[in-house]
Parts: C-alpha cells; sequence; structure tokens
C-alpha cells in the first residue's frame, strides 16, 4: 500500500473552495476490455444497439444514460468496463471525497460520479413515498418506482428522481437521517452498484472519477487509479460542518459520526485494500488535495 501525504497549509476554507480545479489532463487509454458491438444482448438500446441488452433488473431496455433505465451492456465480467480510464475514490464523511473528485475531473477533462448521490436521491424518494425505513422489503420494493439520473459532466451536475431535480433536496437533515436505513440493505447496495458501474459504461468523457464508500474494493475493483482519500476526524468534522449552514456544528458532527458508525457495519472504507494508494488530506489545502489526485491520475496513464 502507498501512502500519498505532505505537510501543507490547513485551510479552513477547504470545502468552501469545491469550484478550483488544475488545469490540463491527458489522453487516457482504453482499458483494454472489447466494447461490445452493435446488436450485442437480447434487446436494442437507446443508442442504437452498441449499449444495447436487457436492464438487468434496473429498469426497462433503453433510456437516458446515468438513469435507472439504461441499457446494460452484455458478456462483460463482473466489475468491467468499456473503453475508460476509472479512477475510483473511496473515504469518510468530510474527507472531502466530493468537491476534491469534481474539481480533479475538471483538470482532467474526466467525468464525475457521487454514488452517495444514488443512496440519498433513493432515501428521499422513499421518504416521498411514504415507505417504512425499518422494514427492509418495503424499501426494497421502492427501487421499482426509483427513476434516477445524475449529470457526470462536472460543470453541469445534476441529481433527478422521475421529473423532479433533487440536487439540493438529497442534502437535507431528513434525507441524510435516513440514508443509513438504505446503505445498510445488502440487496439495495448491489442494485445501485450496478447502477453505478451503468453510469460509468455510459459516460461521454474518456474516463471518469466515482466517488464514494466501497468504489476501490466492490464497485471498480479493476479501476486504473484506486484512491482512499481521509483525514483526521477533527479536520473532517470542520470542513463537513463549514458546508453545512442548516445545522450547529456540534449537530453537523454528530450526524458525520453516525453516518460513519453506520457505514462502517457494512464495508471498510477507512483503511486502504491492497494497490489502493492512501492520500491523506489533513496537512493538504485544496488544491494541493485536487493535484496529488490528478498526479496520480496522470502517472497511472502515461
Amino acid at each position: 500500500m502507498e501512502d500519498r501525504s505532505s505537510m501543507g497549509l490547513n485551510d479552513d476554507t477547504y470545502a468552501a473552495q469545491h469550484e478550483s480545479g488544475v488545469a490540463g489532463g491527458p489522453d487516457g487509454p482504453d482499458s483494454g476490455l472489447p466494447t461490445p458491438t452493435p446488436g450485442d444482448g437480447a434487446a436494442g438500446g437507446a443508442d442504437g444497439g452498441a449499449l444495447g441488452g436487457p436492464a438487468g433488473g434496473l429498469g426497462t431496455p433503453g433510456g437516458e444514460p446515468g438513469s435507472t433505465s439504461a441499457p446494460v451492456p452484455s458478456g462483460l465480467p463482473q466489475g468491467a468496463f468499456v473503453a475508460k480510464t476509472v479512477i475510483a475514490v473511496d473515504g469518510p464523511a468530510g474527507s472531502g471525497k466530493s468537491s476534491v473528485s469534481r474539481a480533479a475531473a475538471r483538470a482532467l477533462g474526466f467525468g464525475y460520479q457521487d454514488t452517495g448521490a444514488a443512496y440519498r436521491a433513493l432515501a428521499w424518494h422513499a421518504l416521498q413515498q411514504g415507505v417504512d425505513l425499518d422494514d427492509p422489503a418495503a424499501v426494497v420494493a421502492s427501487w421499482d418506482t426509483f427513476d434516477y439520473a445524475i449529470g457526470t459532466d462536472p460543470d453541469d451536475y445534476f441529481v433527478r428522481v422521475g421529473d423532479t431535480d433533487v440536487t439540493e433536496a438529497i442534502r437535507t437533515p431528513e434525507v441524510t437521517a435516513a440514508v443509513a436505513h438504505i446503505a445498510k440493505l445488502p440487496e439495495v447496495r448491489e442494485k445501485l452498484v450496478q447502477l453505478f458501474r451503468q453510469v460509468m459504461r455510459k459516460a461521454d468523457a474518456q474516463g471518469i472519477i466515482t466517488e464514494g464508500r466501497d468504489i476501490t474494493t466492490v464497485v471498480a475493483p479493476d479501476a486504473e487509479v484506486r484512491i482512499l482519500l481521509t483525514a483526521d476526524e477533527s479536520v473532517r468534522m470542520a470542513r463537513r460542518s463549514a458546508e453545512v449552514t442548516t445545522q450547529s456544528a456540534a449537530e453537523t458532527s454528530a450526524a458525520l459520526a453516525r453516518r460513519d458508525a453506520a457505514d462502517a457495519k457494512v464495508v471498510d472504507f477507512m483503511n486502504a485494500a491492497d494497490g489502493v494508494t492512501t492520500l491523506d488530506s489533513t496537512d493538504l489545502d485544496f488544491d494541493q488535495t485536487v493535484q496529488a489526485v490528478v498526479d496520480l491520475a496522470r502517472a497511472a496513464t502515461h
């Protein structure tokens, strides 16, 4: 396991600098996997067949890229991607995964996927449907009406459920509290893993940065670059408090601790697996952290 950390300014406005970036980026190579030919799969997709096939239990064939109704390529091994450079980023809450990954994607000319948004969107959907979150069967059943779409362009990010833009709504404390009920269910996690892989396959860019909790080990174990982005707990709590303006610092810290504790029962996001690079941003400011991710991506794709 490689460790990437260095001394730098501990910037109190780390989270607020989410629009920063580093110019330039490489042309990423193909993954080495064959691209499915037109007509692959049992049914044609919305893109004329190149990614045709059954939707794998995630909706009907066809549909908008990045949505639950997007087609899944046939004949691919578990965890495989098509002609994309994939950067997988894991880490605990408040580590800066989302803002850093989005800025690094912009710098590299890559797409960006926030997998936590799907968990939040499904939690929002369940709440809207009046689902009993303590009833696992009811939560799983809510998937059947979950029409999810996410923007993978780092400059055109959105999250939608059906016709409703929920980009801001999924960040409320109510939804945050509901996410643990969603994330602990293995059947839901399995469905979402397939959804995340769909989004990666369908993204238009030459590569994509996907960030979340178990991306380096479960969602994209064969990614060209796998990073565990972390920081000391006190630093993570301070950064998250700066992002959330609807709660006190104490409430935000308590919510972060509860979320980490709940997710830790399902997945290990604090320790890097073999082959995963640890990037400790405790003593790095935002731009330094983004640059470190960009450097790792360029080193792996040149």
